[in-house]
């Protein structure tokens, strides 16, 4: 099984893949670290800044990397924002009955509510450096665009609306054997 996860920034997309990799023990591809690899290397020419680009830039990547685990019958669990709102596309029906698709999104009022914890969790899996960016209406437009257009394309998303928590325990027990 592939898990694919993806979220607007600071959802806990990493947090999430770790937290699956110690339940289901399946190694997980971060989709940052190999955007940070190709940009560090010198393969591309993008910058972190390059949001809109580097999703078509690293999809064709990663879809290559998830076919590739599909076709060797191996699990594995690829988290990161860089997945196209229509990546069943890229996929036949065999393929697509390996994935598991999660998306990640906050509501304006958790936001609300929650923006200082949001701010200091942020390097909970990972050190973030730089986030400065990282603001209350930042935030907001990120999990509008992601909720408008995952929802557009008929994904279920995992609304994350007053207990973080519970939203997340929500998330990894449908991982739990039936």
């Amino acid at each position: 099984m592939v898990i694919l996860i993806t979220g607007a920034s600071h959802t806990g997309k990493t947090l999430l893949a770790q937290r699956l990799l110690e339940r289901l023990h399946y190694p997980y591809l971060s989709i940052d670290h190999l955007k940070m690899g190709l940009i560090r290397s010198g393969y591309t020419s993008l910058t972190p800044a390059d949001d809109d680009q580097l999703t078509g830039y690293l999809w064709p990547v990663v879809r290559s990397i998830i076919k590739t685990a599909i076709e060797n019958r191996q699990h594995l669990i690829v988290e990161g924002c860089y997945v196209p709102y229509g990546w069943r596309q890229d996929f036949d029906a065999t393929d697509l009955q390996f994935i598991r698709f999660v998306c990640l999104a906050m509501t304006d009022a958790y936001i609300d509510a929650h923006y200082s914890g949001i701010v200091r969790h942020a390097s909970d899996i990972e050190a973030r450096l730089g986030d400065t960016d990282c603001t209350m209406e930042g935030l907001k437009a990120d999990n509008h665009a992601f909720i408008a257009g995952f929802g557009r394309a008929g994904e279920r998303i995992a609304l994350i609306d007053s207990d973080y928590e519970a939203a997340i325990r929500a998330v990894l027990s449908s991982f739990d054997p039936a």
